[in-house]
């Protein structure tokens, strides 16, 4: 683990790798609306935090049948081998390998009726994080992520922190696509041994160099970057001297250090997040449950510091083969002891009427279990768990049929979820930005709001 001092000594001034780990900038216009709003809250007597999302990315499909949406009228070979147990709210049902979560039940919703057409990891990626389906290769974005827009167009809350991060690293469907690499996201690099340091490879300075020349080195880049600005015709180099204005903004301040710096939270509330080991019960199943719980709290550390979306990577819930015994043992005990510990960190803190959780994946699994004891892609119907800022907590919008097949009731779609969410942030979805060939693109193209929820 890097503490606080070890970040001061250990500060990186590469220039490339600014631009690369995406330090984010430019303030949109909705910023104004933004501001506007937090004054009308202030003369209301309301909280003028400003809004922030929490994804938790359950990259590989979660099963909705073994944890949001249980079918223990379905035959076994549907229903698999969890059983079911109330929650704190009555007629919610959940798998009984949730049991934390559905003691705060009340604070947070289900959906259980989304769908889309891909049964791609990176393409259902594309959908879920851009709302449009992906180009000739599903790795790389051709629209811009949730979390690009945001950057784009509302921008930081702090000049110290990025307005986008990804834990631990890029993963498909949250790039900047179009709209260029000064709105990618900030990413951290995280060690997967347990309890794992998270190490940032963007707070190092090159051995020898100290924090006294890093004035002088910045003085010297702003008269180089003066002379290149003159002679840049697209205007792409003003646009990168401001990200880098940014970047060393972020760099040299103690708030983002802080931030980062996990080593400082209370053992009691590490412990609350959890610390398993990985999980893989042997080279037949390649889904081992990793170390991720303590990624969960940081993005509630960067949240609290000003970041306004950060994205975990909770993969890999592709359970193709012996996918109850890796539920079981690795990925449900840890999901549900970190997901509590979040919900009511947020809440005991003040955080959770500003901050929206979306807990999803890019599909559900296949109702029928496979022969291997897994279940497979399967994007018809799937669930996500949505908690904080105009999301009411014990809520069930949607219904899936009888054995978990196909939307019954209140369809939804992932588009849906990313009008809520915008709108929750103050993200204008009808403006448009354009593309490589002139192109204009808005935000979103379809999808509601999804105001059940609230």
């Amino acid at each position: 683990m890097i503490g606080c001092s070890d970040l001061r000594k250990t500060m990186t001034l590469d220039r490339r790798s600014f631009v690369k780990a995406g330090l984010l900038g430019a303030t949109g216009l909705s910023l104004s609306q933004l501001l506007q709003s937090e004054a009308r809250a202030t003369a209301a007597g309301q909280s003028t935090r400003r809004p922030s999302v929490i994804i938790l990315w359950m990259r590989g499909g979660p099963s909705h049948m073994d944890m949001w949406d249980p079918k223990p009228d379905s035959p076994v070979e549907y229903r698999g081998e969890f059983g079911v147990s109330d929650t704190n709210v009555p007629g919610i049902m959940l798998s009984d390998m949730l049991p934390m979560c559905g003691r705060i039940q009340d604070k947070w919703s289900i959906i259980r009726s989304l769908h889309h057409n891909d049964a791609g990891h990176s393409s259902g990626d594309q959908i879920c994080f851009t709302g449009y389906p992906s180009g000739r290769n599903p790795d790389e974005n051709t629209y811009p992520s949730c979390g690009s827009i945001v950057a784009r167009q509302i921008g930081a809350q702090t000049p110290h922190m990025p307005p986008y991060v990804m834990i631990p690293r890029h993963t498909p469907g949250v790039g900047p696509g179009y709209l260029g690499t000064a709105y990618k996201a900030f990413e951290t690099q995280v060690d997967p041994a347990v309890p794992g340091p998270f190490r940032l490879p963007n707070f190092s300075l090159p051995a020898g160099v100290t924090m006294e020349q890093v004035g002088d080195r910045r003085t010297l880049q702003r008269s180089f970057d003066s002379i290149r600005r003159d002679i840049d015709a697209t205007g792409q180099l003003s646009a990168l001297d401001r990200h880098t204005a940014q970047a060393w903004d972020i760099l040299t301040s103690n708030a983002a250090r802080d931030a980062f710096d996990i080593d400082s939270e209370p053992g009691v509330i590490r412990e609350r997040y959890g610390f398993m080991p990985a999980f893989d019960p042997g080279a037949a199943n390649r889904c081992g449950a990793p170390a991720w719980s303590q990624r969960i709290l940081l993005a509630r550390r960067l949240v609290e510091a000003g970041v306004r979306l950060v994205t975990v990577d909770l993969r890999w819930w592709d359970t193709h083969v012996l996918g109850f015994d890796s539920l079981r043992r690795g990925f449900l005990p840890r999901f549900d002891r970190a997901y509590s510990a979040l919900i009511e960190d947020l809440d005991q803190r003040g955080l959770l009427e500003s901050t929206m959780v979306i807990a999803w994946g890019e599909f559900g699994r296949t109702p029928r279990v496979n022969n291997d004891a897994g279940r497979d892609h399967y994007p018809n119907v799937f669930s996500a768990a949505l908690a904080g800022g105009p999301v009411r907590g014990g809520r069930v919008v949607g219904a899936s049929d009888s054995r978990g097949a196909f939307p019954h009731a209140n369809a939804k779609t992932c588009q849906d979820v990313l009008q809520t969410m915008y709108q929750h942030l103050g993200v204008d979805v009808n403006v448009n930005y354009t593309d490589g060939s002139g192109r204009p693109h808005p935000v979103l193209s379809s999808g509601r709001v999804i105001d059940e929820l609230s």
